[in-house]
């Protein structure tokens, strides 16, 4: 039964290594996995990313953070993560809706 399984965590706590370590283990074991992440974890989602991260955009407005937030896991649901688990495969996600909750809902200044 394949698994949707995210990481969250600060920036720098691990979540990265500790998504390597485990796919590793399960790929050793024949389960097939996928690594992906948020925001990026598609064409579409680098683009995105690259917007949300560009400090020349710090202009940008608590709601349309979010609503690029928004976009990014719509494409990345639809293009990667319900693919790969109608496939069979268990799916590690680097940040998902955790996050989102996190940063937009309580992490702004």
């Amino acid at each position: 039964m394949p698994l949707f399984l995210t990481f969250e965590g600060g920036e720098g706590s691990g979540k990265t290594t500790q998504i390597q370590r485990l796919a590793e283990a399960l790929q050793r074991r024949g389960l097939p996995c996928v690594l992906t992440r948020e925001p990026g974890g598609t064409e579409i989602g680098v683009d995105i990313r690259k917007i949300l991260l560009d400090g020349k955009n710090r202009h940008l407005g608590p709601l349309a953070e979010l609503m690029l937030y928004a976009a990014d896991r719509a494409q990345h649901l639809d293009e990667t993560i319900r693919p790969a688990l109608r496939a069979g495969k268990t799916v590690l996600c680097d940040r998902f809706a955790d996050a989102t909750v996190a940063y937009q809902g309580f992490g702004r200044n």
